[in-house]
């Protein structure tokens, strides 16, 4: 069954009067327990097609759905990363990653118990008592994901949430994405800027046209797992990188033609 499916939606915002298409025309399909990224252009509707998706937007036109049902409002079965880690500062860790279960009517034990799980899965066990501002960008990174994971979603949404972080952070947060998903078995999709990250992490990469954003093809990764950026493993990458940058480079150029304009 498909975790998700998009069925020729469209979604605009109304700026100073004007109606501005940020999608249309979309089709996206993902699989239970696929591991998809996007990519695509700055201002392609990246964001808002996952905030579509998981229902805090609804579409202006076409159908959502989350494994056969429409998405009507939040679904609680579907977890959100944003670029930032957006954390109460006055919270401690724990009390930020329970906060979900909070504004669901957890009891008081029930969501530190399932808050310091997902801490663990996460590896910051260590700073539950911590507040955010003690916290590396990474390790902040971190408890947004924890706070995705203490609902048990079946499907991880990622809006590009490592691009603030240095290299060497960024692909060990990578790593840990892997073990999360394995660990998890949730759907995941992840939007990124970077090319050589979604050819590393996905089993498929959906490439995103200008806007109105999309889906203009999808490359998928012959690389078995577990992966690593070495050897034989290298150069599948790398052809795979290859093909969604020539699919990039070629939907820009199309764009910026006169008669497309």
């Amino acid at each position: 069954m498909d975790a998700i499916e998009l069925r020729g939606v469209a979604r605009g915002f109304d700026i100073k009067g004007t109606r501005l298409s940020a999608l249309e025309g979309l089709d996206m399909r993902v699989a239970e327990r696929e591991l998809v990224a996007i990519v695509g252009p700055n201002g392609c509707g990246k964001s808002t097609l996952l905030r579509v998706t998981s229902g805090l937007l609804p579409p202006d036109r076409g159908t959502v759905l989350s494994f056969g049902s429409p998405v009507v409002g939040v679904d609680a079965r579907v977890g959100l990363v944003f670029q930032e880690p957006r954390l109460l500062p006055w919270r401690d860790v724990l009390g930020n990653v329970a906060f979900p279960l909070e504004l669901a009517g957890e009891d008081r034990s029930r969501r530190e118990h399932r808050a310091r799980e997902a801490l663990s899965l996460t590896g910051l066990d260590s700073f539950a008592e911590a507040l955010p501002g003690q916290l590396s960008g990474g390790m902040a990174q971190r408890a947004a994901l924890a706070r995705a994971l203490v609902c048990h979603p079946d499907v991880l949404l990622l809006d590009e949430p490592f691009s603030a972080l240095d290299a060497m952070t960024r692909e060990r947060l990578d790593d840990e994405l892997l073990a999360v998903w394995a660990r998890t078995g949730a759907t995941v999709v992840l939007v990124t800027h970077s090319i050589p990250e979604a050819v590393f992490l996905a089993d498929r990469v959906l490439v995103m046209s200008p806007r109105p954003g999309r889906i203009l093809a999808e490359v998928t990764v012959q690389v078995a797992r577990p992966r690593r950026m070495s050897g034989s493993d290298r150069a599948a990458f790398s052809e795979a990188a290859d093909r969604v940058r020539s699919i990039l480079e070629a939907s820009q150029a199309a764009s910026s033609r006169p008669e497309a304009a």
